[in-house]
């Protein structure tokens, strides 16, 4: 029906799904995921060496399952990348759903791995993070519903989204997993403003945010040390943030050197939370600008892509998407360097973790997906047509 009211581009029938994938494809985005998973094995192999002495392990226990999982991560990239929005829609919803469900039973069969937050299920053999799920599948869910509402006599899926974001992030407070309600939370609020939200309406839910960070405050101790140690002064320096901090310092421009790093002999999270500081430390200020440069062009080009799109709904979906990769990236290395809180956030592709890697290769693909050239044409078609 779209075709028949805007014109389409030619499609060229019976073309198989490889070819026709590769002409698609965003290959400068593909060519950063790439570029960033590579990245992180490098930094894997500095940063997790260490750790697997410690534990009695094989010096490369840890890059090899970082390399495995990542693979894995690859492999569901590519295959969701070359599927159509419909289909990533219903994937998309129904792998919200296994993941809200989990995400629900986490008090009760769950466990924190001694680190105060309950987060994961153990598996014996690996463990499993519902949240780092349950993010690609949120934005698919919420840029539904927010996609229905504009239809003529559709759901009011803007208030249903809104309920819903509620329900994500006061489950996610619980544990306490306060970055990744904020993130989700983000991710809503870029939709809702994309889908025609005013800036006011923004501005009293972000009071609400800012009000609710009060009570958090206030009731949760966990939350309330990292506050506070951001906002101190001083800098302990045999905190996280300490050995951080003092590691970028002594990296400069060029690094110290390859191997010659010591932060990775304190940091216990320098292979996840605090790669960048490994980065930073060995090779200096120029790979940190190389990665930065990296999930800046990612997100800028899905954005401007998604720009020429017509349907309501993969236009949301995929801004939601390129906006939490992007901000997860920016909160990962802002922590590191002390311009926010702790908030114990991997940076996707690069740090170690199964459940934040497959997850990330699976938010990617949908994207890479939404940001495919399709029949339809693009939208600025249309306007050209209708102003002739």
């Amino acid at each position: 029906m779209t075709e028949m009211v805007y014109g389409s581009m030619p499609a060229r029938a019976g073309e198989p799904v490889l070819p026709r994938w590769w002409r698609t494809i965003d290959k400068w985005s593909l060519s950063g995921v790439m570029i960033l998973f590579g990245i992180g094995l490098l930094l894997g192999l500095a940063a997790s060496v260490p750790l697997a002495e410690k534990n009695g392990l094989d010096p490369f226990y840890y890059v090899s399952r970082q390399a495995f999982f990542g693979f894995m991560a690859l492999a569901a990239m590519m295959f969701t990348s070359m599927l159509s929005p419909d289909v990533v829609r219903r994937l998309g919803v129904i792998g919200f759903l296994g993941a809200l469900v989990a995400l629900m039973l986490l008090p009760v069969f769950g466990t924190d791995f001694g680190k105060g937050a309950v987060r994961w299920y153990s598996l014996g053999f690996a463990s499993f993070q519902p949240s780092e799920f349950l993010k690609p599948g949120f934005v698919i869910m919420a840029a539904w519903l927010m996609a229905a509402a504009q239809e003529i006599n559709g759901p009011p899926g803007r208030f249903y989204s809104f309920v819903l974001t509620l329900i994500i992030v006061t489950f996610l407070a619980l544990q306490p997993d306060f970055g990744q309600a904020c993130l989700v939370l983000f991710a809503w609020g870029v939709m809702y403003f994309v889908a025609g939200a005013s800036f006011m309406l923004l501005t009293v839910i972000g009071g609400l945010v800012v009000a609710g960070g009060v009570v958090a405050y206030d009731a949760s101790e966990h939350f309330a040390r990292r506050i506070d140690g951001f906002l101190s002064a001083e800098i302990d320096p045999r905190t996280q943030i300490g050995y951080a901090t003092n590691a970028i310092q002594e990296g400069g421009f060029f690094g110290v050197g390859v191997g010659e790093g010591t932060v990775k002999w304190s940091l216990p999270d320098a292979h996840t939370d605090f790669i960048i500081a490994v980065a930073a430390e060995e090779y200096g200020l120029v790979l940190v600008l190389v990665v930065i440069a990296l999930y800046a062009a990612i997100t800028a080009r899905s954005l401007f892509r998604l720009m020429r799109e017509r349907d309501p709904f993969i236009r949301l979906a995929g801004t939601g998407l390129a906006c939490a990769f992007g901000v997860q990236a920016l909160i990962n290395m802002g922590v590191a360097v002390r311009l926010l809180p702790a908030k114990g956030m991997t940076l996707p592709f690069v740090s170690y973790g199964g459940s934040s890697v497959i997850a990330s290769g699976i938010a990617l693909g949908m994207l890479l997906a939404f940001t495919r050239s399709r029949p339809q044409g693009r939208i600025e078609d249309y306007l050209i047509k209708r102003g002739r």
